[in-house]
């Protein structure tokens, strides 16, 4: 049995790992050429484990820490259920000899079948089609069925987009919480008013040390997670529109409409 599947998309990580090999190779001569050494020690003597500490672990990062996990918790679970609709897809749930045809008569039995094979199991593509042998059974026109799989793939997409709004919700947050330890860093850093000017600058240091590391602990999260996201939702879609092809193929091109028989004659 032939399995729709969508055009397969450009080999993405292997072209990634091209283009880090590219970089790498312009960008590695030209930093040993201008990065002194002293420059090379100074950056190492700069990161010690405190300093890293204090950018890792501080509350906003904390709460991003959060934010992040349990987004890719959510899109975990997602990807799984994806991968179990894509089961469907092997099952008999059509037939798909080559020449076969789907009488008005056939709609029922086979609607039946397909929720035997299902065992009641929620499947997109057996929602599809179970829907289409029911509007063929009634009004034995493929014009209609064409209509309500079309319908239904709107439908199984929106629900797909609504459930993903905790997602985007926790994607928008993790900014935010680094921005709210951003404005707490600068305003601690201007709040400072120790009259001695060297605790002063001291303190001022360290508080636009934790502004500053909240935001890049937030952006790159975001940037992360904000990938993830993408590559849930397209393997979603993906499943949708393989879906809407598998009808197609084996179940529209098949119908025996009465009507436009009629009408070619």
């Amino acid at each position: 049995m032939s399995i729709p599947a969508s055009h397969r998309p450009a080999r993405e990580w292997l072209l990634l790992v091209i283009a880090l090999l590219i970089v790498a190779g312009v960008i590695t001569p030209l930093w040993q050429i201008m990065g002194s050494p002293e420059s090379r020690d100074e950056l190492a003597a700069r990161w010690t484990p405190e300093r890293l500490g204090r950018l890792l672990l501080g509350f906003e990062q904390v709460l991003c820490y959060v934010c992040a996990v349990w987004a890719i918790l959510i899109l975990q679970s997602r990807y799984r259920e994806v991968l179990r609709q894509r089961r469907a897809f092997g099952l008999e749930l059509l037939p798909t000899e080559e020449g076969a045809r789907i009488l008005p008569e056939d709609a029922r039995p086979l609607a039946r079948k397909v929720e035997q094979v299902t065992a009641g199991r929620p499947f997109v593509l057996a929602n599809m089609i179970r829907l289409g042998l029911g509007k063929f059974a009634i009004s034995k026109s493929a014009t209609d069925v064409a209509e309500v799989v079309r319908n239904q793939a709107d439908v199984e997409l929106s629900r797909l987009i609504t459930g993903m709004s905790t997602v985007h919700y926790l994607a928008w947050a993790i900014p935010a919480i680094g921005f709210v330890g951003t404005v707490r860093g600068l305003g601690g850093a201007f709040g400072a008013n120790d009259p001695d000017i060297a605790e002063f600058t001291r303190q001022a240091k360290d508080q636009l040390k934790i502004a500053f590391d909240c935001t890049l602990v937030a952006l790159v999260l975001s940037l992360g997670l904000m990938y993830f996201v993408h590559m849930v939702q397209r393997a979603e879609e993906t499943l949708v529109t393989d879906a809407q092809q598998y009808c197609q193929e084996h179940l529209l091109l098949r119908l025996y409409d009465p009507a436009a028989e009629h009408a070619g004659v």
